[in-house]
């Protein structure tokens, strides 16, 4: 039997997903800094950033949000939504709570916290919050990404 995937019927407010885990690395953070032109001192000047309230080196928040991005591909649920996936319509209320430090391990947690049938009968949309967590349980960044989704035909 085909798998038709997940459609907007399938989900439930309160459901939650995990990614798997990755280590953020050093070159990581060079190939960041290189791609986005982002070299703020903070995340590239070993003796500057020993001076700062972090002590030193940390990733960009944006390297933060990219990685979680390329996270929540690698899930179970991406995978069983991707088919009927209509758009990500935005991030909503993105927060920094707290450095994402060299060698940090992350993962991603993901919960349906909205939903809502649009004009369209034919898609709905499903809210997510998404949370950034460190290997000490600390969650580094989170925020709500709505996304568009086909409902079945009836």
């Amino acid at each position: 039997m085909e798998d038709n995937g997940l459609f907007y019927e399938d989900f439930q407010i309160g459901d939650k997903f995990l990614s798997p885990s990755r280590t953020i690395t050093e070159t990581d953070v060079v190939n960041f800094a290189g791609l986005s032109g982002d070299y703020n001192l903070l995340h590239v000047d070993k003796e500057y950033a020993k001076n700062t309230v972090f002590q030193e080196r940390i990733a960009h928040g944006l390297l933060g949000l990219s990685i979680a991005s390329g996270l929540f591909t690698r899930t179970e649920l991406n995978r069983r939504m991707s088919k009927n996936l209509i758009a990500l319509l935005g991030l909503e209320s993105w927060s920094f709570l707290a450095p994402i430090k060299i060698n940090d391990t992350i993962n991603l947690e993901i919960e349906i916290v909205e939903m809502k049938e649009t004009s369209k009968q034919d898609r709905g949309v499903v809210k997510f919050v998404r949370k950034i967590i460190n290997q000490n349980g600390v969650v580094v960044q989170e925020g709500f990404t709505p996304m568009m989704i086909a409902r079945r035909k009836n």
